[in-house]
């Protein structure tokens, strides 16, 4: 992510490229003003809803909501990570990425060592008979060998270490990319000498999106534990981010309508073989948030495959926790349970690509799985049965986002406890009682953030003062009551101080600008809304004019906050008089103007 690409320097590709210039490359547009428009390159249409803004460096689709910058752009329409946008927006404009010290210096170094290694096993398995045996008698071809560029680590503790590791500094870099182990001795001191870490295993090696081998996964041949190894986590391979089979699958087409995750290596190998060319596989651990969103910029529709058995299911249901989150709108997370005793390796050899993929359309939904789980273990047949449920889905509700699915699964589950959808949707609204029986407590490993002041609910004044700044960057410089925000003290203040202060330091400061220094930050994705919306005002002049309004009212606000509070609390004790009373009361219905009763312009 960002953090392993000096800010600076990512300020200086936003600042040199010209998105029109990047989209332009990949799509038709045609000036419009002093914007740029064309038919969206990510839906279907015929009438032209895809907008592009040199000023702000940001595009926008009314159509399909679509929207960001130039490095949002090459990460949606090219199905990249960010650094790899990054790097090819760099490019572009003739820079080098530099790294950050401890980060990632040398990465370039570990992908020719990891590299070097891909090849030896490659060429080991070429030489071993019986490791090729293996392979045929689980099916695998010789061309899906190549494609996978399959191999194998010899039966020997330092085949690879002989190789390669020559002299002291081969073998640092062998051991930061994850290849050897230096040795301990029984006492726990360290002890010359190193080893190498896959040992008689058929290597699967594990490609990014540019192709390049940053880890391996090595599967025993015969007998012998563990099963499966993985890499360890190193500056280039991080498991809870990485998908084993997404870069064969890129490879082989370019837009998927599904991709299914699978839970083995050789599961996601026998699928691509079989033509089943969308399955990928976690990499030995529970599935990640950062898959999820690897996922869904690829595609709308997930299908999670696991084993029927006890642990199957339990490892279904840590995925649908995971997926809670991210059930939005236009999405879609389905749940493919196999028969007993089968794996998707398999059974798409029982029954065939058509047999498998008939299965894997006939997924469960994920409101489906929910309630059929939460039905598995409850009686609804009984009122406590329907309020335990009630207690029990609150939580996991709590954790969707808004929109039109939450609101259609909230029918279903009112439907399901015969309760009017308006009071369930009430009852699930209310914060879970603590320790109250039924109601799920968060995951320990699940920290909840903070409120940012960016979700709706809050006041649109505060709101209209950071779409001002994120529309007109410049207008920032024209400002001269910026002092008064640190007096001012409510959610989403320090957003817009923030925001006030990195458009100052920035020598040409835009939307996209701004924007990408809030990448890796939750309020990330809410700001993108806010500078995709239609402007409030034309000019930068008009909009320090109105940000500097906004600014003096949100401390009037602010002050007469304190004087409310002085007031009510002055009620509670002893009581106000007839001029206190018309005070508090005109008070009110100040705070309630400034406060925004009603929604900001250009909310929806």
């Amino acid at each position: 992510m960002s953090g392993r690409i000096p800010q600076a320097f990512i300020d200086e590709v936003v600042a040199r490229s010209d998105i029109v210039d990047v989209v332009g490359s990949r799509v038709q547009l045609k000036k419009a003003g002093r914007e740029y428009k064309a038919c969206c390159p990510f839906h279907s249409e015929k009438t032209p809803s895809f907008w592009v803004s040199p000023d702000k460096q940001f595009y926008h689709c009314f159509g399909c909501g679509a929207h960001g910058t130039a490095i949002g752009f090459l990460m949606q329409f090219e199905k990249l990570e960010f650094p790899d946008a990054v790097a090819m927006l760099a490019e572009r404009v003739g820079l080098e990425v530099p790294r950050e010290a401890g980060t990632g210096a040398g990465s370039g170094d570990l992908y020719e060592w990891l590299s070097r290694a891909a090849l030896f096993y490659q060429q080991c398995l070429r030489d071993d008979a019986r490791a090729r045996a293996y392979l045929a008698g689980r099916g695998i071809t010789d061309a899906t060998v190549a494609d996978f560029a399959l191999g194998y680590a010899p039966d020997s503790w330092n085949a690879l270490l002989g190789r390669f590791g020559t002299g002291p500094e081969e073998r640092r870099r062998l051991q930061q990319a994850g290849l050897i182990i230096e040795r301990d001795t029984r006492g726990g001191e360290r002890a010359a000498g190193f080893y190498d870490r896959f040992r008689d295993r058929v290597m699967f090696p594990i490609r990014d999106s540019r192709g390049r081998v940053i880890a391996f996964g090595g599967r025993i041949v015969d007998q012998g534990e563990p099963k499966y190894l993985n890499s360890p986590e190193t500056p280039l391979f991080h498991k809870g981010r990485e998908l084993y089979g997404l870069y064969e699958a890129r490879r082989a087409q370019t837009e998927f309508r599904r991709l299914v995750v699978v839970e083995g290596y050789m599961d996601a190998v026998r699928l691509h073989q079989a033509g089943i060319r969308y399955a990928v596989a976690t990499l030995g651990t529970a599935t990640t948030q950062e898959h999820l969103h690897k996922i869904f910029r690829l595609t709308s529709e997930v299908v999670f495959s696991f084993d029927g058995d006890r642990a199957g299911r339990a490892a279904a249901w840590r995925a649908l926790d995971t997926a809670l989150p991210l059930a939005a709108d236009g999405r879609e997370i389905k749940f493919l349970f196999l028969p007993e005793g089968h794996d998707p390796d398999t059974l798409v050899a029982a029954e065939g690509a058509a047999g498998f993929e008939q299965r894997v359309q006939e997924a469960l939904p994920l409101s489906e799985y929910l309630l059929r789980e939460l039905r598995t273990a409850i009686d609804l047949e009984h009122i406590d049965g329907r309020a335990k449920l009630a207690a029990r889905v609150r939580p996991l509700f709590q954790r969707m986002p808004e929109g039109v699915y939450r609101e259609l699964l909230t029918d279903r589950l009112a439907s399901e406890i015969h309760l009017p959808a308006e009071k369930l949707r009430s009852l699930l609204a209310a914060p879970a009682e603590p320790g109250r029986r039924g109601t799920a407590a968060p995951a320990p490993d699940r920290p909840v953030r903070p409120r940012t002041g960016l979700s709706a609910g809050r006041g649109p004044l505060l709101r209209q003062a950071i779409t001002l700044v994120l529309h007109h960057p410049a207008a920032v410089q024209r400002l001269s009551a910026v002092d008064q925000l640190e007096q001012i003290d409510q959610p989403g203040i320090a957003v817009l101080r923030e925001l006030i202060a990195q458009a100052r330091a920035l020598a040409a400061p835009t939307t996209a600008a701004l924007l990408e220094r809030w990448r890796d930050r939750p309020e990330h994705a809410r700001l993108a809304e806010l500078a995709a919306r239609m402007p409030l005002v034309a000019g930068a002049e008009a909009a320090a004019s109105e940000l500097g309004q906004a600014i003096q009212k949100l401390a009037v606000t602010q002050g007469a906050g304190r004087r409310v509070d002085e007031l009510l609390e002055k009620a509670r004790e002893s009581g106000l008089n007839s001029e206190e009373k018309t005070e508090l009361n005109a008070l009110l219905r100040a705070k309630g103007r400034a406060g925004g009763e009603g929604p900001a312009p250009g909310d929806r």
